[in-house]
C-alpha cells in the first residue's frame, strides 16, 4: 500500500512478511539475544497504532529507488505484525521546517489507517522533529522514541557555524544534501544553515526552554515518561569503527575527534537522552542505529533489526 501524501513524497506501507520460528529474540531491553534471525509469535510487534520513522539529517526514504534509510527495518517491524510508514521532509532544514513538512503526511496515515494516534521513531534530528509534532499536535502522537537524537545539540553543528571545523564545511554539507535531495526525488529546500542553528548548543538550549516535554533534568539523567498523554523513549550507541569492512565508519571517527569518544561519531552520549533511556551505549555508530549500511554490526553486537522489534514489543505491551 502506498499513499501521496503530498504528490511529491510518497509514504510507504512496509510489505507485509513472514514471521520465521527461530531463536534468541526476547522482549527484553537490549535485544543482544538474538543470533540471527527475526523470532516471537506473529503479533510480536502488533502496535495498537502504526509505526512511523522518521529520518534524520540528510534523511530519505530511498535514494535512486534503492538505498533505504531504514533498510530491513520497516519489513522486520511488519513481520510482527505492525503497521509500518516512513515519511521525511527536507534533507537538510530546521526542525521547524521538517516538522511542518511531515505533519500533514501523519495526517493522511491516519486518515488511510483509521487510527487514533501514530508511534514516532526518529533518528537524528528526527526525534527533534518528532518533539515538535508532540508538542504542537499531541493528537497526532501516541509516543515518541529517540534514537541518536540531539536533544542537548550536536558539538559538529556548532563548529560547522563558527568556520571552525573548515570554512568549507557548510558550502560542502550544502552541496552534498542538494546531491541527496535530487537523488531521492525530493523538491523539498534546503538550508544549511537554518539546520545548523537548530542543532546547534545554544539552537537546542532555546528550542528545549520551548519544548521540554520528556528532556531529563539531569543531562545524562531520564526525562518524563509520559507528559500529556505522550510516552516518551530513546537509546542511542557509542562508538566510531564499529566494522571493519563498513566503507562510512571512517566518517564517524572523524567526527568523534569533535564529539569524543563517549558518542556514536555525531552526538553525544547524554545529549540523546530523551525520556525513559533503554539504553545509551549500544556498540553502534550515528548511521549503525538506522541498519546502514547493509545491516552491519559490531562483532558481537546488538543486532538492529532486533533493537526496533523489541521496543515495538514494548510499545506493544504497554498499549500503544
Amino acid at each position: 500500500m502506498s499513499i501521496d501524501a503530498r504528490n511529491a513524497l510518497p509514504i510507504t506501507l512496509a510489505t507485509m512478511v513472514c514471521a520465521c520460528a527461530t531463536v534468541g529474540e526476547t522482549p527484553g531491553d537490549d535485544g543482544e539475544a538474538d543470533v540471527g534471525v527475526m523470532s516471537g509469535p506473529p503479533d510480536y510487534t502488533a502496535t495498537r497504532y502504526p509505526i512511523v520513522l522518521l529520518p534524520g539529517i540528510l534523511g530519505f526514504e530511498e535514494l535512486l529507488g534503492a538505498v533505504e534509510y531504514f533498510p530491513g527495518i520497516p519489513d522486520a517491524l511488519a513481520a510482527g505484525g505492525a503497521d509500518v510508514y516512513v515519511v521525511y521532509g527536507s534533507q537538510v532544514n530546521s526542525s521547524r521546517v521538517r516538522a511542518d513538512q511531515i505533519i500533514p503526511q501523519l495526517e493522511e496515515i491516519l486518515v488511510a489507517t483509521g487510527a487514533g494516534k501514530l508511534n514516532l521513531i526518529a533518528h537524528s534530528q528526527g526525534a527533534v522533529d518528532a518533539r515538535i509534532i508532540a508538542a504542537e499536535r499531541p493528537d497526532l502522537v501516541a509516543s515518541v522514541t529517540s534514537i541518536g537524537g540531539a536533544h542537548r545539540g550536536a558539538p559538529l553543528a556548532d563548529k560547522v557555524l563558527d568556520g571552525s571545523l573548515t570554512p568549507l564545511a557548510a558550502p560542502a554539507f550544502g552541496a552534498l544534501a542538494d546531491l541527496m535531495t535530487l537523488m531521492a526525488g525530493s523538491n523539498e529546500p534546503n538550508d544549511v544553515n537554518a539546520a545548523m542553528t537548530a542543532m546547534s548548543t545554544a539552537g537546542m538550549a532555546q528550542f528545549n526552554a520551548q519544548h521540554p516535554a520528556g528532556l531529563p533534568t539531569d543531562a545524562c539523567g531520564h526525562g518524563a515518561a509520559e507528559v500529556g498523554g505522550i510516552r516518551f523513549y530513546s537509546w542511542s550507541g557509542i562508538g566510531s569503527l564499529t566494522n571493519p569492512v563498513d566503507l562510512l565508519d571512517p566518517i564517524w571517527v572523524l567526527g568523534s575527534l569533535v564529539t569524543g569518544p563517549d558518542s556514536d561519531g555525531m552526538i553525544p552520549r547524554c545529549s540523546s537522552h530523551l525520556g525513559v533511556v533503554i539504553r545509551d551505549d549500544y556498540r553502534m555508530n550515528h548511521l549503525d542505529e538506522t541498519n546502514m549500511v547493509f545491516g552491519l554490526v559490531a562483532p558481537f553486537g546488538p543486532r538492529q533489526t532486533v533493537l526496533y522489534r523489541t521496543h515495538a514489543n514494548r510499545l506493544r505491551n504497554a498499549g500503544l
